[in-house]
């Protein structure tokens, strides 16, 4: 999909989606770096990538981050700007203000930051693709997880505003919004949810399957497919675009 060979930063690439991001652009040719939190994980990645240590919502290490990339690549084509946590989940009169900020740090400041050092090295270059993981919980509301929803609806907003900012230097930005995903962080987050409302995990589970059109979740390559897309040349005019890999999200309140 990609005439030349590509390079691409993948935050948070060491476990869940991240990690299937990275391990997508990997086989299709791209090189790949990533920052993760664990020093073991970014001590032991595959032959071939690169790795740092780093705090996505901390902007002295993003920064230093794109110094040792423009040192070292020289450049970037492909940004993933894809660290998040799940934050709280209660009711939104029960939400602690540190417990808010935290997520919103996170997940909106995070996306910010690496587009904001991202981009004049792709400015530079008249190319590049930013894509945002956002979540399903950025286009509906979300009981129980009012932190969370806030964070992705602005991610929305955040990404929009660079496809404009940013097209006339020939760089695109699109938001990826994953529904449940499979995996430990899924599984904490029914846990969570199933305590809050008084049911089972697999009464919860069974909700988020039953709220989508194809009755599934989705899995962590199902959204890395969609972001190698995104940063290879067959998506050269898709920009703006807030794409949903999802199954078809009909109800975004789980039930029974």
């Amino acid at each position: 999909m990609s005439a030349a060979p590509k390079r691409v930063l993948v935050t948070a690439g060491g476990s869940g989606i991240g990690r299937a991001m990275a391990e997508g652009f990997s086989a299709a040719g791209f090189e790949v770096w990533i920052t993760d939190l664990d020093p073991d994980t970014v001590a032991n990645l595959p032959a071939g990538w690169r790795g740092t240590v780093a705090n996505a919502a901390d902007e002295a290490a993003v920064q230093a981050l794109f110094g040792e990339i423009g040192e070292v690549w020289g450049g970037l084509e492909v940004l993933c700007a894809n660290a998040g946590i799940a934050g709280p989940t209660a009711l939104v009169e029960d939400v602690a203000l540190e417990d808010w900020r935290s997520c919103v740090s996170v997940n909106l400041e995070g996306a910010f930051l690496a587009a904001k050092h991202a981009t004049p090295m792709m400015k530079a270059a008249k190319a590049g693709s930013i894509i945002v993981t956002s979540s399903t919980a950025g286009q509906y509301g979300y009981p129980n997880r009012a932190p969370y929803a806030a964070a992705k609806w602005a991610m929305v907003g955040l990404t929009k505003t660079l496809a404009m900012e940013l097209g006339p230097f020939g760089i695109r930005a699109n938001v990826i919004c994953p529904g449940a995903v499979e995996g430990p962080r899924m599984e904490g987050v029914l846990a969570r949810e199933a305590e809050a409302k008084g049911m089972t995990r697999d009464q919860v589970y069974d909700g988020y399957a039953a709220g989508t059109s194809m009755r599934s979740f989705v899995e962590a390559r199902d959204i890395a497919n969609m972001a190698v897309f995104l940063g290879s040349d067959a998506a050269r005019l898709v920009s703006g675009q807030v794409i949903a890999v999802d199954g078809h999200t009909e109800n975004p309140d789980p039930k029974v």
